[in-house]
């Protein structure tokens, strides 16, 4: 069985026991966080789709820790006009374990 779920405006095919790494989330390691919108759940015939969200299902998961990703250099310039500006970027994110699936 496995679920398809919309945090941090992205979408997550999940299932259960996976280690999703999802945008950070405001939740301490080891806290049980909870996500209800839902957009698809099931498995082979019992698939069932939302409009947008499944009515009455949840995904439930722990955290386990929170990083940051590698450095992606940023560069901006400009040909001719004598401006260049360098910097880089380390998006954070969460880990979470998936622990169960309802709906």
């Amino acid at each position: 069985m496995y679920a398809v779920i919309a945090t941090g405006g992205k979408q997550y095919r999940v299932a259960e026991g996976d280690v999703v790494r999802l945008e950070k989330l405001l939740a301490e390691p080891g806290a049980d966080v909870e996500f209800d919108k839902v957009l698809v759940v099931g498995q082979g015939a019992d698939l069932k789709v939302g409009k947008p969200y499944v009515a009455g299902s949840k995904v439930t998961g722990t955290v386990q820790k929170h990083g940051k990703t590698r450095k992606v250099p940023i560069v901006k310039f400009r040909r001719r006009k004598h401006y260049l500006r360098q910097g880089t970027h380390r998006q954070q994110y969460t880990e979470v374990k998936i622990t169960g699936i309802s709906g």
